[in-house]
């Protein structure tokens, strides 16, 4: 019975890892914080699949665990001293010369979501990947209307992080 479950997590979470890697980018700034948030949620999401009872799709369920994860570690790190990481301040030289302007802008995306609340950044995230507000609402727990409101408040956030 155990082996039956643990096959059909391993199956079910190879088939949907990239919404935890990419849930962990938003909520990480480095690789080193990206891998140990993606284990942390790895762990919890093995955790809780015995109590995953299917009345959602799996990647829904997935959501939810992987987002509530990062927002409670979130949240614990902000009651840490911040320090410098080694990757900005570390000499870095470009070898040859290459359009990055979808990377300069893919980043800047990211460093106006590192600005946002915990909740924000879900919303955006879930937008991002193109979920109905229904599917938004039913992962965050929140009315669909309340999920509608939010969005915008966040959007018009981000417009004015990106465009001061």
């Amino acid at each position: 019975m155990q082996k039956d479950l643990e096959e059909k997590f391993l199956a079910d979470f190879k088939n949907n890892q990239n919404i935890v890697h990419k849930i962990c980018r938003i909520y990480t700034t480095n690789a080193d914080a990206h891998n140990d948030l993606f284990q942390e949620i790895t762990i919890q999401l093995w955790k809780n699949y015995p109590k995953f009872r299917g009345d959602s799709k799996f990647s829904t369920w997935m959501y939810r665990v992987a987002l509530n994860t990062s927002i409670s570690l979130y949240r614990k790190s902000t009651k840490r001293i911040s320090t410098q990481d080694f990757d900005d301040v570390a000499f870095k030289v470009k070898s040859h010369e290459y359009d990055d302007t979808k990377e300069v802008q893919l980043n800047a995306l990211y460093n106006a979501i590192h600005k946002l609340s915990d909740i924000e950044k879900a919303l955006i995230f879930l937008y991002l990947e193109n979920k109905s507000y229904d599917e938004i609402s039913e992962t965050l727990g929140i009315s669909n209307g309340n999920a509608r409101v939010k969005m915008n408040r966040a959007k018009e956030k981000l417009k004015t992080i990106l465009n001061p």
